[in-house]
């Protein structure tokens, strides 16, 4: 198997990056506990990882193989306020901003007091998974936290992915249980 190219995603791969993701994540809890049941998730699924997606593409953090079809969104150190959600808020009905902000309090609660790089989003569009690309793209993160010096951050409410983050040297460093399962790990 062939390394695939990894490259910094543009304003131009918005498109292609959060179509991707949000098939990925049809199936996560965070996503089913922000957007729950089928309409919710289709009608706004889009608008959060295009949110994510803004907030990060202009620091040339959001790494990708296949012009989005696998794409991981970093947050570096010192980053401003990592939870902005002003854009979300002309875009998600109240119930739904109120669980996105819901779920932030508690993921910053439990995030180190240290300066980190914070891997927020991985996925690979479901017709691309089995490839390693997930690996691949997480990769580019981990070196740049390597070589600032800093920890690798993440979290994840999705159980089988704590598997799969430890298999790839992650730990668990603290856990949360409202508003749902949070595991925080690092690197």
């Amino acid at each position: 198997m062939s390394t695939p190219e990894i490259t910094v995603a543009t304003p131009a791969d918005r498109g292609r990056v959060v179509s991707s993701l949000a098939a990925t994540f049809t199936q996560d809890p965070v996503l089913r506990y922000l957007f729950p049941g089928e309409r919710a998730y289709s009608q706004f699924a889009t608008a959060f990882f295009g949110h994510l997606f803004d907030r990060r593409v202009q620091m040339e953090t959001i790494w990708m193989i296949e012009r989005g079809l696998s794409a991981a969104i970093w947050e570096p150190p010192a980053a401003e306020n990592m939870s902005s959600d002003d854009d979300l808020s002309a875009q998600l009905p109240a119930d739904a901003l109120y669980r996105v902000r819901a779920y932030d309090r508690a993921v910053h609660a439990a995030l180190p007091k240290v300066p980190f790089w914070y891997l927020g989003v991985l996925g690979t569009h479901p017709n691309s998974a089995g490839r390693r690309w997930g690996h691949a793209v997480m990769s580019a993160g981990l070196r740049r936290a390597a070589a600032d010096g800093v920890p690798a951050v993440l979290e994840t409410s999705n159980p089988a992915n704590v598997e799969v983050y430890r298999r790839a040297g992650w730990n668990v460093v603290r856990s949360v249980t409202d508003p749902l399962p949070i595991w925080v790990m690092q690197q």
